[in-house]
């Protein structure tokens, strides 16, 4: 019997069919997937990996156990788990994978250390817990780990901090920051997948109401333009004038939180940071705001506070949480403050997950190959990776590109030839 901490292992033919139906809309990360199988690039590699265990993830720890790895699974986010998927990866694909949705905080942390008890040669990441943990409590057995990839907004901000203080050990790749990664999961993905989980959890009509984006980072950016799309109102709250600029010139009112606070119907956090509402937003709120996070972890919104400032709280619907404010009015706050998108969805479509998790299985293979020669730093990844994956992906969707000639190529680097 595989290893693993999973709901209910009967679950497990479903996931399968789930994780079959995600791979249909896959290509690039099936075709990687089948050399994979033939090459063997990543035999006898221990991967420790805290993703978001979903059918798309499914996919990747397949192609990475189908390389030859031998991989060890966990949840990044207490409530991101699709459980028949958890149960699919431990009973059909005999991955160990230790992930319960809504597990407490104390066995969220213990299911990392499951997997960082399989002693890793690779980690891989979503918010940099897994890697964090690793550099506190468990350098033990850091020495054996060769390299790893960070695929979050949020966690690559922790990884550059850790090395920026000269304490990181081990090379990592920052797959987030990849073109083909956040020009369309963060954006698209996030935008589709934001507006259907609070769709989900509370069935609103978008169209006419004014809601407020926390954040214009490419996240930001595909849930502004979804709800705009959707008939709202949409307001971009930004610290950086650049940001807060082009969303502006975008389309979108931008002004401060004070000034949004009291107009908001819908607030959406996408910052990577902490108390974007903070509770003087909430307190300035009107009766029947909703308040929602899209960003990694659920600091983003003042809990705290906001129970502080409250008398009273109850769950009115799934994922809805409605607070009795002391001064009378109510607010409602979805999925625990945590990402809306899997708390209450699927969280992003297979499709924009392919060139993802693509971007994943190829630089395991590039750091399998070349972490030794590597300084201990946050890496990009590599160009020729990047533009392969966007490549697979537009010959699965049969489109072509032109291919400059000779005589233009000569043009382009040259700096004597003018009018």
């Amino acid at each position: 019997m595989t290893k693993g901490d999973i709901k209910d292992i009967n679950l497990s033919r479903k996931g399968k069919q789930r994780i079959e139906w995600a791979a249909r809309e896959m290509p690039v990360l099936n075709s990687i997937k089948s050399r994979f199988k033939e090459e063997q690039p990543l035999k006898n590699l221990r991967i420790s990996a805290c993703l978001h265990v979903t059918t798309e993830t499914a996919n990747l720890a397949i192609t990475l156990k189908e390389g030859g790895a031998d991989l060890v699974l966990c949840a990044s986010n207490p409530l991101s788990t699709q459980d028949d998927t958890a149960a699919a990866l431990v009973s059909e694909y005999e991955i160990p994978t230790y992930s319960i949705r809504g597990e407490d905080t104390d066995t969220y942390y213990q299911h990392i250390d499951e997997a960082l008890e399989h002693k890793p040669h690779f980690t891989l990441d979503d918010g940099a817990d897994l890697v964090t943990k690793l550099h506190t409590e468990r350098q033990d057995i850091i020495e054996n780990v060769q390299g790893g990839c960070e695929e979050t907004t949020t966690g690559v901000i922790r990884l550059k901090s850790l090395s920026n203080e000269g304490k990181l050990k081990y090379p990592m790749i920052a797959v987030n920051d990849a073109s083909t990664k956040h020009l369309f999961d963060n954006r698209y993905g996030t935008g589709q997948s934001t507006l259907d989980g609070i769709t989900r959890a509370t069935n609103i009509l978008w169209a006419g109401k004014n809601v407020v984006i926390i954040g214009y980072g490419w996240c930001g950016r595909g849930v502004a333009l979804r709800a705009k799309g959707m008939g709202a109102q949409t307001i971009v709250a930004e610290v950086d004038p650049i940001r807060a600029l082009e969303a502006a010139m975008d389309g979108h009112q931008v002004m401060s939180m004070a000034n949004a606070s009291s107009i908001g119907d819908v607030f959406i956090t996408l910052t990577g940071g902490m108390q974007a509402v903070s509770s003087n937003h909430i307190e300035k709120m009107k009766d029947g705001a909703i308040i929602a996070n899209s960003g990694h972890f659920n600091v983003e919104i003042d809990i705290e506070g906001l129970n502080k400032i409250s008398s009273s709280s109850r769950e009115v619907r799934e994922s809805v949480e409605e607070f009795k404010l002391n001064n009378g009015k109510c607010v409602y706050l979805l999925g625990e403050g945590r990402l809306i998108n899997l708390a209450a969805a699927e969280g992003h479509p297979s499709a924009v997950m392919d060139m993802s998790f693509a971007n994943q299985a190829l630089c395991v293979e590039y750091l399998s190959k070349n972490s030794d020669k590597l300084a201990t730093d946050v890496f990009p990844v590599p160009q020729e990776i990047d533009n392969q994956v966007g490549q697979m992906k537009l010959d699965s969707m049969g489109m072509s590109v032109d291919i400059l000639t000779e005589e233009q190529i000569k043009y382009l680097n040259s700096w004597n030839v003018g009018t």
